[in-house]
């Protein structure tokens, strides 16, 4: 496909969605709008497969997706990182939770694991363990599981976890954005009422006090400097064997990185290239969608009705338990659990468009935001990138056993 019409195509889809999320308030979020575009887009091959790859986004996000976590990392001061360990319990429990509904699914359909079946037949407990590492985890996870079923011949639950993966997003998307349009609700009458103090801008977020050389905070320089910290990021990932994940590593360099007063707090703001770096990264979160085909959804229609009725249910009862333990409304406890189902950057994006929708000022949207983006961005890393790829690794040699 010609890579300035598909460029086009994927920035008319965008710019629908945007408008339509406007429009509504966040009650539809452009997230859901444009998955919703593109899944029936794809299904009824109104868009070719190579649409996005096309488009040079895709390709793009996947260079730059390091960069934004570096930038979101210096959104967070070491306060502020400290403050979210009930958040990161939260989304662990909400792993958990996914996990043993899950498995109880799984001796109540399937029966369990049953000795006498053939070698090379899957069993449920096989899409009990897919769906597992799938619905708790990004696309780590899903390679670990496809790993595992192709070796012991298994292709469709190789295929299984792809499905979920495909389709979480059509789910999480608008669960997330009612959820959280509920609670910005309820901090902006917490703001008006006095009770929710607004964002302070601090004065060390100024470009004269980051020790980065004048010469190096320009966008091609800033660029260069972020870019050498996703580079290390790789480099300690690949050396861990991917124990030490490149994006949880580039989160933390960004932390820290802004605690030490090198990088500046939101390193990427002000710089010409941040607006098309942020439209490649959401393109990520639509590229499955092209793999996903009309028999394969049918096929494993029950396994996949089954896998998501009984995984949300997971997320909000682990979830919604352990948050309001741990002093987190219920709503604010389900979304950051619905995090397992997308992760970054759609935690980000529904977070900025929940306190938009609800706050009529800068300052108002800004104190929303403040509460519920931190929150979110640590939920994000903690179910998909570290809690699932953990456990994941753990069960995957289960398969097939």
């Amino acid at each position: 496909m010609n890579g300035v019409l598909a460029f086009a195509i994927v920035m008319a889809v965008w710019t629908f969605s945007d408008f339509v999320s406007k429009k509504t308030k966040s009650l539809l979020s452009s997230l859901f709008i444009a998955s919703i575009i593109f899944f029936v887009g794809y299904l009824t091959d109104i868009f070719p497969d190579d649409l996005l790859p096309a488009s040079s986004l895709l390709g793009l996000g996947g260079v730059v997706v390091g960069f934004i976590i570096v930038h979101l990392g210096t959104l967070i001061s070491i306060a502020e990182f400290k403050r979210q360990w009930k958040t990161f319990v939260i989304g662990v429990s909400t792993v958990i939770g996914i996990g043993v509904l899950l498995y109880v699914a799984g001796l109540v359909f399937g029966g369990g694991r049953r000795s006498e079946v053939y070698e090379g037949v899957a069993q449920a407990m096989d899409y009990v363990v897919a769906g597992i590492g799938a619905l708790s985890g990004g696309t780590i996870s899903v390679l670990i599981i496809q790993d595992a079923a192709l070796g012991v011949g298994l292709t469709s639950v190789a295929v299984f976890p792809v499905l979920i993966a495909a389709l979480q997003g059509l789910i999480g998307f608008p669960l997330t954005s009612l959820i959280l349009k509920k609670e910005a609700s309820r901090l902006s009458a917490e703001y008006r009422a006095g009770n929710l103090a607004p964002v302070v801008v601090e004065e060390s977020a100024s470009a004269t006090e980051s020790k980065i050389p004048a010469a190096f905070r320009t966008t091609p320089g800033t660029l260069l400097v972020v870019g050498a910290v996703v580079l290390v990021s790789i480099l300690i990932n690949n050396l861990t064997n991917g124990i030490l994940n490149t994006f949880v590593v580039a989160l933390i360099f960004g932390i820290a990185l802004r605690a030490f007063g090198v990088f500046k707090p939101g390193i990427l703001n002000g710089i010409d290239a941040y607006g098309l770096m942020m439209l490649a990264i959401l393109i990520l979160v639509f590229g499955p969608l092209a793999t996903v085909q009309p028999a394969d959804v049918a096929a494993l229609a029950v396994p996949l009705l089954i896998v998501f009725v009984v995984g949300l249910i997971g997320i909000a009862l682990f979830a919604g338990i352990a948050g309001k333990l741990l002093g987190y409304t219920v709503p604010m406890s389900i979304a950051i659990g619905l995090t397992a189902l997308y992760g970054f950057p759609g935690t980000m994006i529904l977070s900025q468009e929940a306190a938009r929708g609800a706050g009529d000022t800068s300052e108002e949207v800004a104190a929303i935001e403040g509460q519920i983006l931190p929150k979110m961005i640590i939920a994000g890393f903690s179910t998909v990138t570290i809690t699932s790829v953990v456990v994941t690794g753990l069960i995957a040699g289960r398969i097939g056993g």
